[in-house]
C-alpha cells in the first residue's frame, strides 16, 4: 500500500515557530499514528514539513492569516499507509503553541503492484521526459559530504533503495544504476540552493524545476522502469532526510516528445 495524504491549512492570526520546528511536528505526527520515529534505517513515512507563504525573522518564521500552507504526509509500506489514512487530526493541528486550521484533506491511494502493472508489466508505450518539481530542499550523500545538485544516477538511486527495501517486486541494483546513468539526462533546469533548518544546524538542497530526458536508443522496458521510478518519488521523496521535510518531489505530465 502507498499514500500520499495532503492537508491545506490556515491560521487565524499571525503564527510564529521555530525555523528548526520539523522535529517536533514529526514527533507529533508519530505519536498521534502510533509510530516510532528514527527506528528504520529507510524511513517508511516522508513528510513536506508545512509549505506555503511566510516570513523570516532569526530563527523564527510567521505564519501569516490570509494564506494557504499545504502538509503532506506519505506511507511507503503497509503499516505505515494504515496509519496515515486513519490519522484523525479533527479540526486542527496544534503543536508547540501553534494552531493550524485544517480546511480540506486530499489522498491518492495506489499500490506497489498497481504501480509496477501499470507502468512496466503492462508494457506501454515509453514516455522518455520527466518533469520533477523539488519543493523542498534536496540533497544526496556523496563521498562523505552532501550535494545539492539534482544527479540523475543519485536521483534514481534514492529511488531505487526505496522500492526495492518496500516493494514485493524487486527491480535490480548496481548494474540497473548504471545502465540509467548512461540513457538519462538533465535536459534542462531552474533551481536554487536553499537551506533546510534542523534542530542542530543546517543543510543545503536544492529546489525548483528539473526536465530528465531518457535517450532514444534506451530499451523500452528499462525506459518503463526509470519512468516507475520517477513516479515513485512522489510518494518516497528524493535524497536525505525524507523523514524531516526535505526531498519532497512532484511530478508534472510527462510528454511523450523525443
Amino acid at each position: 500500500m502507498l499514500i500520499r495524504s495532503s492537508w491545506t491549512l490556515t491560521v487565524c492570526e499571525p503564527t510564529v515557530l521555530p525555523r528548526a520546528y520539523s522535529l517536533e511536528l514529526v514527533k507529533y505526527l508519530h505519536q498521534c499514528m502510533g509510530l516510532e520515529v528514527g527506528n528504520e534505517t529507510i524511513p517508511s513515512v516522508t513528510y513536506s514539513g508545512i509549505l506555503g507563504f511566510y516570513s523570516v525573522s532569526g530563527n523564527f518564521i510567521t505564519f501569516r492569516p490570509n494564506e494557504f500552507y499545504q502538509l503532506a504526509l506519505c506511507g511507503l509500506q503497509e503499516k505505515a499507509a494504515k496509519a496515515i489514512s486513519t490519522l484523525e487530526l479533527s479540526l486542527s493541528l496544534e503543536f508547540l503553541g501553534a494552531k493550524f486550521n485544517i480546511l480540506n484533506r486530499e489522498e491518492e491511494i495506489t499500490s506497489y503492484e498497481e504501480v509496477y502493472t501499470t507502468l512496466v508489466a503492462n508494457e506501454p508505450e515509453p514516455l522518455r521526459r520527466y518533469d520533477l518539481q523539488f519543493i523542498t530542499p534536496t540533497a544526496f550523500t556523496q563521498s562523505g559530504t552532501n550535494l545539492p545538485l539534482p544527479v540523475p544516477t543519485l536521483m534514481f538511486r534514492s529511488w531505487l533503495e526505496r522500492w526495492n527495501h518496500f516493494a514485493p517486486v524487486y527491480l535490480g541494483s548496481d548494474e540497473l544504476i548504471a545502465y540509467l546513468s548512461n540513457a538519462v539526462m538533465v535536459k534542462n533546469h531552474k533551481i536554487q540552493t536553499r537551506t533546510w533548518q534542523l534542530q542542530r544546524g543546517f543543510v543545503n538542497g536544492f529546489v525548483g524545476d528539473v526536465t530528465l530526458q531518457v535517450f532514444n536508443r534506451a530499451d523500452p522496458l528499462l525506459a518503463n522502469v526509470a519512468h516507475l521510478l520517477v513516479q515513485y518519488a512522489r510518494f518516497a521523496g528524493t535524497g536525505i532526510k525524507t523523514r524531516l521535510g526535505m526531498g519532497q518531489t512532484l511530478i508534472g505530465k510527462s510528454k511523450k516528445e523525443q
